[in-house]
């Protein structure tokens, strides 16, 4: 049976034992970082798979460094815990690996500096966060994107995703599947935890880095294969919101969400309205390569 643990100050315990104090200044300002880190379990190899571990880790660095928290860990180090802490779960299908840099001071006062600094990890199982199969149907929310400049978009910020959930809650109780957030002019920036494309004429455009978005890593990747695999090229720009309903396809990426076709915007059909020949191509070969399932991107996935 699995066994679910956490890698809480500074050791492995088991994770019903990894709890903060109600004064935490994470919990109460929401001054912490993250990374969700998708472990993809191959039945063949009878493992789990961590997709570009270091990759994430490299961008909790560089997210630690705009929120001021020390973290006293190499990127090495990180896959180091990670894995092992994955390991000793045990579990046998699709997982969430969890890390949190987070100012740990018992203290109240809205401040980033003279606090204390930590990071817990842990592992949950997750699987499909979108539908894969059918597509998804999204709604424009009336919540606009934070601005970089009020939170700095390209940092995986605890409290930000607040701006987050109150579009994906928006949505769904309008009866979608998925929230689009617009940037404060106006131009689509991203999902409420995904990175959003659009095909025409057999090209990808997506948003660019200063439409507010969070830089993903699932993005670069889709950006990558489409590239080398299928010889379609990305532009990065502005996209105008009723350039959603006039695409030929429209897709959304994410370490949750990995390759969603939206096939509806706004009671607008997104094409033909199903999933468009790019984006289940690409969708294919998303699944096969973070499952280690294409050797030419086998250095991608991290086994457990």
């Amino acid at each position: 049976m699995p066994t679910p643990y956490a890698y809480f100050k500074k050791q492995f315990v088991p994770l019903a034992e990894a709890k903060i104090g109600v004064m935490t200044h994470a919990f109460n300002y929401g001054t912490g970082c993250f990374e969700g880190i998708r472990g993809n379990w191959n039945e063949q190899d009878e493992r789990v798979y961590l997709f570009r571990l270091r990759d994430h880790f490299l961008r909790l660095g560089r997210s630690c460094r705009i929120l001021k928290i020390d973290l006293p860990y190499s990127p090495e180090e990180l896959c180091d815990i990670a894995t092992k802490l994955v390991g000793m779960c045990g579990y046998t299908e699709d997982v969430y690996l969890r890390p949190i840099a987070y100012k740990s001071s018992e203290v109240v006062g809205v401040r980033m500096h003279n606090l204390e600094d930590d990071l817990v990890m842990y592992v949950t199982p997750f699987g499909p966060y979108l539908d894969l199969e059918k597509g998804i149907r999204c709604m424009t929310s009336s919540w606009r994107r934070v601005d970089e400049l009020s939170i700095p978009a390209r940092a995986k910020v605890t409290g930000i995703y607040v701006n987050s959930a109150l579009a994906k809650t928006e949505a769904q109780e309008n009866g979608f599947d998925e929230a689009v957030m617009l940037a404060s002019d106006g131009h689509v920036s991203e999902g409420s935890g995904e990175n959003i494309f659009i095909v025409e004429d057999g090209t990808l455009i997506t948003p660019s880095h200063s439409d507010n978005i969070l830089v993903g890593i699932t993005r670069d990747t889709v950006i990558r294969l489409a590239r080398e695999e299928l010889g379609i090229e990305t532009v990065e720009r502005p996209i105008a919101r009723a350039e959603l309903y006039t695409a030929d396809e429209c897709f959304m990426t994410g370490t949750a969400a990995h390759v969603t076709a939206v096939v509806d915007v706004d009671r607008r059909p997104v094409g033909n309205g199903k999933t468009g020949a790019i984006t289940a191509h690409l969708q294919k070969l998303y699944l096969d390569v973070i499952c280690c399932k294409n050797n030419k991107y086998a250095d991608w996935c991290t086994p457990a």
